[in-house]
C-alpha cells in the first residue's frame, strides 16, 4: 500500500467553481478561465501514489500549482475535490480535531523562509512542535539534541538564529521538522532562499540524513537540477495540471509531451546520467581458475593490454597487465603473483559529472562495482561522450558502439 495516494484532487479558488470545472474539461487555458469566471485554478484532477521512504520532488514554473499541491495534501487548502490518502486513510475527509492530530503525528513541514523565532536559542526552536504538543521537557530536549545531532547542529544549540548562517538557520528548521519524528516530511521550497553553494551543501546533507532516518519526502521545486539531484521520482506540472512523473532518466529520456521536451532541453545531462548508464561490459579474468598463458590468449583475442581480475563470485580483484602477464608465463607465476591492486572504482550511482575527473586521474578503465561486485567498466571515450551528447535518444545507442578493445 502507497504512503500517499491522491486521486482525482482539484482545488478552484472562487465562486464559480463548477462553471471554471467545466472550461477545464473542454481544456480551455487558465487566463481565459480566469477572465470568465473570476476563478483561479490551482490544481485539477491530479493523481499520484508515493511510496514509503520516497523522496518524491514535485516542480514546475511559478503559477503551475506545486505549492498548491503540497498544501492540500496537509489540507492548509481544503479541496475542491478529489481523495488524500495516507495510510489507507482519507484525510480530505477526517474531522478538524483527526486532522490535527495526523498533522502532529505524521506529518511535518518545512518552508522557505526558517520561520525560526530570534529570542529562543537553537535547541529551544528545535523543541518548539515538541512543547506544542505537550512532550514532557526531559523528552522533547533530548529529542531535539537527536535531530540536532542528525543534522550537525548539535554544538550549536545554545546560540540564536542570527549567530547562524543562511544554511545552518535552514538546517535548524529541519531538525525542528525532524525532532517531532514524522512519517511524511512536506518541504515547500526548502532550499530556494540560500545561496547556489550553500544550496547544494543542503541538497547533500537531505539525501544523506534521509540515507539513516528514511522519511517520505514531498519537495517542492522550481529548480529542475535540484528534482534530478534529490528525486527518486519526478512530477512535472504545469497550469494545475501533471504533465508527467517518472525517475529524472525517464522524463529526460522519454518527455511525455512537447512541454515536458522542451523543459528539459537544456538541462546538464552529465548530473542525470550515473556510471551505471555509460559502462560497457568488462574483459576479465578468473584468478581462481585461469593462468597466465590463459590471461594472455585473451588479450590477444579482444586486442586489449589488460584485463579486470575477479573471483568465481565475481568479487574485483584487481588487475592483470599483458607485461606482467608475459613475465608470469616465464618465471611460472600465478595470477594472483601479479595481480596490480591498484584500480579506481565508483559505484553503480555515480554520477558521470563526478566522474569525469577520476577517469583522466586513472591509469586504467574505472571498475563499476556494487559490494566489490564488478558490473563493468567505464572507458574514457563513453564519459566524453556522455558529456558531449545533445540527443538523449542517442545516449543508449552511444553506448552501444563504444568498442572495448579500448581496455
Amino acid at each position: 500500500m502507497a504512503k500517499v495516494k491522491v486521486q482525482h484532487l482539484t482545488k478552484v479558488f472562487g465562486k464559480k467553481s463548477h462553471t471554471a470545472l467545466n472550461m477545464i474539461k473542454e481544456q480551455k487555458p487558465k487566463t481565459e478561465i480566469f477572465e470568465k469566471t473570476g476563478a483561479t485554478v490551482g490544481v485539477y484532477d491530479v493523481n499520484f501514489e508515493i511510496n514509503d521512504g520516497e523522496i518524491f520532488v514535485i516542480m514546475g514554473l511559478s503559477g503551475s500549482g506545486k505549492s498548491t499541491l503540497i498544501r492540500l495534501v496537509n489540507r492548509l487548502i481544503e479541496p475542491t475535490s478529489g481523495e488524500i490518502y495516507i495510510d489507507g486513510d482519507d484525510i480530505a475527509k477526517v474531522s478538524k480535531e483527526e486532522l490535527r492530530e495526523i498533522r502532529r503525528h505524521k506529518m511535518s513541514m518545512v518552508f522557505q523562509n526558517f520561520g525560526l523565532f530570534p529570542h529562543r536559542t537553537i535547541l529551544e526552536n528545535t523543541e518548539l512542535g515538541l512543547e506544542l504538543r505537550g512532550v514532557e521537557p526531559e523528552e522533547r530536549t533530548q529529542r531535539a539534541e537527536k535531530a540536532l545531532e542528525n543534522s550537525g547542529l548539535l554544538s550549536f544549540k545554545d546560540q540564536y538564529p542570527d549567530q547562524l548562517s543562511g544554511g545552518m538557520q535552514q538546517r535548524v528548521g529541519l531538525a525542528r521538522a525532524l525532532a517531532n519524528d514524522p512519517e511524511i516530511l512536506l518541504m515547500d521550497e526548502a532550499f530556494s532562499a540560500l545561496d547556489p553553494l550553500i544550496r547544494r551543501e543542503m541538497q547533500d546533507e537531505l539525501i544523506d540524513l534521509q540515507a539513516n532516518v528514511q522519511k517520505t519526502i514531498i519537495f517542492i521545486t522550481h529548480d529542475l537540477n535540484e528534482a534530478l539531484r534529490i528525486g527518486d521520482r519526478i512530477a512535472l506540472m504545469k497550469d494545475g495540471q501533471i504533465m508527467q512523473i517518472g525517475t529524472g532518466e525517464e522524463i529526460l529520456t522519454n518527455p511525455a509531451n512537447d512541454y515536458v521536451r522542451e523543459f528539459v532541453e537544456d538541462v546538464d545531462r552529465s548530473k542525470v546520467l550515473t556510471a551505471q548508464n555509460i559502462m560497457v561490459p568488462a574483459l576479465t579474468t578468473n584468478i581462481e581458475i585461469d593462468g597466465p598463458a590463459v590471461a594472455l590468449t585473451k588479450m590477444r583475442s579482444e586486442e586489449v593490454s589488460m584485463l579486470m581480475a575477479i573471483d568465481k563470485k565475481r568479487q574485483l580483484k584487481g588487475i592483470i597487465s599483458a607485461d606482467e602477464a608475459v613475465r608470469a608465463r616465464k618465471e611460472k607465476l600465478t595470477l594472483t603473483d601479479i595481480l596490480e591492486h591498484n584500480v579506481t572504482t565508483v559505484t553503480k550511482d555515480m554520477l558521470v559529472s563526478d566522474i569525469f575527473n577520476l577517469i583522466y586521474d586513472s591509469p586504467t578503465p574505472i571498475a563499476v562495482v556494487d559490494n566489490h561486485r564488478l558490473l563493468g567498466v567505464i572507458i574514457r571515450g563513453a564519459v566524453i561522450e556522455a558529456l558531449a551528447s545533445n540527443d538523449s535518444d542517442n545516449q543508449t545507442d552511444d553506448k552501444e558502439e563504444v568498442p572495448t578493445h579500448v581496455q
